[in-house]
């Protein structure tokens, strides 16, 4: 088989990269505080441009949407306003705030007197992040990689193609400025074939990252010949038990679905146990209703609210109960067990997060440790699956896979480890049956700095 052809462009650009990401691994942590911290300060002095940038955006991406060709939920995604290039600009600093993922020692081992192993964390190295409609996210991943010492290359959807190059290209300016780390630390690519090439290029790429619909993760599954970390579909869902409290139920049913219903961790389920008070989903759905909600619910919900005739109540279909609508639509169905609505939950959702509104702690514990997701919750909103909500300063995606990382992928995420051994000049011959023997011997941990001191002649 010939090996993908790459044009030389790209291969330059990979290969600015790949040099960048091994500065970047060498970067002390107060120098890539400050670049983060520049780069805050720098979007707040650039919000003229980068909304001027976005006008362009939303003009497109309105026309879009008349075209049948982005949907309403996308279309809302491109915005940006001032209030959100704060934020951008508070995500940077609070990334710059968290301790730094790389260099921690996470395990040591004397396996004989002189020689000792340190598994210790470090970068991925090159990212390739693909994603869709939200510009914001340029700053988030970008702040991200930075602090985790990984060099990114990023690819967003055309209908912000404007504010990706505005907000990539302040990135580039602060690190061009501080004389400390490449531009090309971060780099934007904006056609198909760009990533079609990229995709292939296992040897020069070490992870891709998609975010965004269904089909485009997996599409870049199918193709890639990189390691993908992502997740194909948001459907999460909430369960209302028997002995739910009401005003938590309310609460929890009703911002998982209207706090944000474009994004991936919004509601698209809401499971009621059948003794859950009909009043109390009534009124719930009538809340979900008059902000616009389309309510498709089960026969067995629709008879057990025949008496509230103001809910417009559609029919739900074997497919509803298996998609992510992203948008002001939920999917509503009465189960009679926790048992029924888990095995639900296993077979029709997306292990993203799903959650449970009860009183009953046990039930919660079994539900918690039962249901296969990445995030399972207690009595509180599906909307908090989210790496600034975590702690996480921000996020590059959410994983539902098990391999490396699982749920809003931060920091942590983004370093990898290698094995560091320390020895005296010993051979492998030294060991085995009549010879030596390993010790094996748990040691205390220390910091990567002080473990060449300790070792120096």
């Amino acid at each position: 088989m010939k090996p993908p052809q790459v044009s030389s462009a790209i291969r330059q650009q990979v290969k600015q990269a790949r040099e960048a990401s091994l500065v970047l691994a060498n970067l002390d942590n107060l120098t890539k505080n400050k670049i983060l911290q520049d780069l805050a300060e720098t979007l707040r002095e650039s919000k003229a441009a980068i909304l001027a940038e976005n006008a362009k955006d939303m003009a497109e991406a309105e026309t879009m949407l008349e075209r049948g060709e982005l949907s309403s939920s996308a279309c809302k995604r491109v915005l940006l306003n001032e209030a959100k290039i704060e934020q951008m600009a508070r995500n940077c600093e609070s990334v710059a705030a968290l301790p730094n993922p790389s260099g921690k020692v996470v395990q040591a081992t004397r396996l004989d007197e002189g020689l000792e192993l340190y598994r210790v964390s470090c970068p991925i190295g090159v990212i390739l992040v693909i994603f869709e409609s939200r510009p914001d996210v340029v700053i988030q991943i970008s702040a991200l990689a930075l602090k985790s010492g990984n060099a990114v290359i990023l690819k967003g959807g055309k209908e912000a193609q404007n504010s990706n190059r505005v907000l990539a290209g302040l990135i580039r300016k602060t690190l061009a400025s501080s004389n400390l780390a490449p531009e090309s630390s971060v780099s934007l690519v904006e056609s198909r074939d760009e990533v079609s090439e990229l995709v292939k290029m296992s040897s020069e790429l070490d992870l891709i990252i998609p975010r965004g619909s269904n089909e485009l993760v997996q599409h870049i599954q199918k193709n890639a010949q990189v390691p993908v970390l992502g997740h194909a579909d948001g459907i999460c869902h909430v369960f209302l038990d028997e002995t739910a409290d009401e005003t938590k139920s309310n609460e929890v049913a009703l911002d998982s679905k209207l706090d944000y219903p474009a994004v991936c961790n919004a509601s698209e389920t809401l499971l009621v146990h059948q003794k859950f008070p009909d009043k109390w989903l009534a009124e719930i759905l009538r809340e979900m209703q008059e902000a616009g909600v389309e309510l498709r619910v089960c026969a067995e919900t629709k008879k057990r609210l025949q008496n509230f005739p103001e809910l417009k109540l559609k029919n739900a279909f074997e497919e509803d109960w298996k998609t992510e609508y992203i948008d002001l639509i939920i999917a509503v169905k009465s189960v009679k067990s926790a048992e029924v609505a888990v095995h639900h939950i296993n077979h029709y959702g997306s292990k993203h997060t799903d959650t449970i509104v009860t009183e009953n702690a046990e039930l919660a514990e079994w539900f918690m440790n039962t249901v296969d997701a990445a995030g399972v919750f207690w009595n509180a909103s599906t909307r908090f699956a989210d790496g600034f909500c975590y702690g996480l300063g921000a996020e590059v995606g959410v994983s539902t896979g098990k391999i490396h990382a699982r749920g809003p992928v931060g920091l942590e995420g983004l370093v990898i480890y290698k094995y560091k051994l320390y020895g005296n000049g010993q051979g492998v011959g030294r060991y085995g049956h009549g010879k030596r023997n390993f010790l094996h011997e748990n040691i205390p941990l220390k910091k990567n700095e002080d473990i060449t001191k300790s070792h120096q002649v």
